[in-house]
């Protein structure tokens, strides 16, 4: 086991209580196989930011977690501009309720996110659309999730238009928060814990 990986269980370990959350050890274990798998294709992907194990933990695994508060049993989600798999694949992982629908437009990201859901075991849950949003018909799930999507705010009024009736379940900061009122939508936020400046912003139809 290298330091990196030792210090991301730990980090988990450590911060999961600030985020309410009970890591079993099985579970700490599937998401450490996850974390080695963005760590070995991030410097050719770009999947995410540079950063160390334990603001890998709290920054993206974590704060991905605090959706499983808002997804009910059996919930179907989208997940728009997945990338790294930020915040469904940590929420998949997690809860063996939920599917899955994750859209990625870049197709050697999609291909990353093939490998993940077949590594992690989630194929049965989670399917990988390599298209824009826009391109696709939305289908029958009830959630749509956004963590990191190119030029949000600017696609904004194509995805609030695309998500319908959906409950929005969308990660930002301020920038977002004055778009999505500009925009009329009705909406209530969760400070991320350790953090002064990213939001969950839950907007239920």
């Amino acid at each position: 086991m290298n330091n990196s990986h030792q210090r991301f269980i730990n980090a988990l370990k450590i911060n999961q209580q600030s985020f309410n959350v009970s890591l079993s050890t099985e579970k700490i274990k599937e998401l450490a196989v996850y974390y080695e798998l963005v760590q070995e294709h991030n410097q050719f992907l770009h999947l995410v930011a540079p950063c160390s194990p334990e603001e890998f933990v709290v920054r993206h695994i974590l704060e991905s977690l605090t959706l499983l508060e808002f997804l009910p049993k059996n919930a179907k989600f989208a997940d728009v501009g997945a990338g790294a798999g930020l915040p469904s694949i940590p929420c998949l992982i997690l809860r063996e309720d939920l599917h899955g629908i994750l859209i990625e437009s870049k197709l050697k990201k999609a291909d990353f996110l093939q490998e993940v859901l077949a590594i992690c075991k989630l194929n049965s849950r989670a399917e990988i659309l390599n298209r824009q949003f826009e391109e696709l018909e939305r289908g029958d799930v009830c959630y749509v999730l956004c963590r990191a999507l190119d030029k949000f705010t600017q696609k904004l009024s194509k995805l609030l238009k695309w998500s319908g009736n959906c409950t929005l379940l969308f990660f930002g900061g301020n920038a977002l928060r004055e778009e999505l009122k500009k925009y009329g939508v009705k909406f209530e936020e969760k400070l991320m814990p350790l953090s002064e400046q990213r939001f969950l912003f839950v907007s239920a139809k």
